[in-house]
């Protein structure tokens, strides 16, 4: 099935219920839902979008003078250069604003090239810097589904399914807010499956005494100091107010 397969069913109804809630919608996309009947359903609903659209001669030939390096001696670093231009193809009823983006790279013959069909009036380097977000989304959405396991949704009725997507949800979140509030600079930047595999399920040993319970825990990623750490900082949070 083609990934923009359905869209209208499951597109327009969210656009709507976001706005009936007095949000501003915007909408970023793959070259999936490059479609002039996607583009003509955002504009009419106000809706700013920023969707990839696949490279051809004529869009190639509106940017022929970033195609070609620059002389001297190239930079180890990648040379990008945005344009930003208007485009109308034949499938199209009015004009529409394109940007794109050129990558020369150090040791490639060939330039990397993207293009971007948007509404927007950002500059070209913020309109790039938006669509690139899309990939950090499904990084979280992939993150949700090996830590969590959020599309675990095997149960025959619709409301437990619900129920346990929730759940699901509220993990995520709470192991977010732990990674974000309560780690360490120096593993800050784990994923939650990491966290997972190598802070929360770690061995441990419950003794019970006359008077207290004494839990001893496998020193292996989660050590004596780290835990401590993470103590600290849990109880320095502010409490909230009310």
């Amino acid at each position: 099935m083609h990934s923009a397969e359905g869209w209208h069913e499951l597109l327009l109804p969210q656009i709507e219920r976001q706005q009936d809630q007095g949000k501003d919608v915007v909408f970023r996309a793959d070259a999936a839902f490059a479609k002039p009947e996607v583009y003509e359903a955002l504009e009419e609903r106000g809706v700013k979008y920023a969707i990839r659209i696949p490279g051809n001669d004529s869009l190639e030939r509106d940017i022929a003078e970033l195609l070609s390096r620059p002389v001297g001696r190239p930079s180890h670093k990648p040379l990008i250069r945005y344009k930003s231009f208007l485009c109308e193809a034949a499938s199209w009823q009015t004009a529409r604003r394109v940007v794109a983006k050129v990558e020369h790279h150090v040791g490639e013959l060939f330039p990397r090239v993207g293009f971007i069909l948007t509404n927007m009036s950002l500059p070209s380097r913020a309109v790039v810097r938006f669509y690139n977000k899309r990939g950090t989304a499904e990084q979280w959405i992939k993150e949700g589904k090996q830590a969590v396991k959020m599309t675990r949704l095997s149960c025959h009725r619709f409301r437990s399914n619900e129920v346990r997507l929730w759940l699901s949800v509220l993990a995520y979140n709470l192991g977010n807010l732990w990674r974000r509030l309560v780690l360490p600079r120096r593993i800050a930047g784990w994923s939650l499956t990491s966290l997972k595999q190598r802070l929360v399920k770690t061995g441990s040993r419950l003794l019970k005494h006359a008077r207290y319970y004494w839990l001893l825990l496998a020193e292996s990623h989660l050590t004596r100091r780290l835990f401590g750490a993470m103590a600290g900082r849990i109880e320095s949070l502010p409490l909230p107010a009310g």
